[in-house]
């Protein structure tokens, strides 16, 4: 799972399956999908 968290402009993604599995980078440093595609 992903988001943006507007309140810090940092995307964050998630592991739902493991508590506490996340990390996140600020917003602008974040790769882009289509790059990886």
């Amino acid at each position: 799972m992903a988001s943006i968290d507007e309140g810090t402009s940092e995307f964050v993604i998630a592991d739902i399956a493991c508590d506490d599995a996340w990390l996140s980078v600020r917003s602008g440093d974040a790769p882009v999908l289509e790059n990886w595609c």
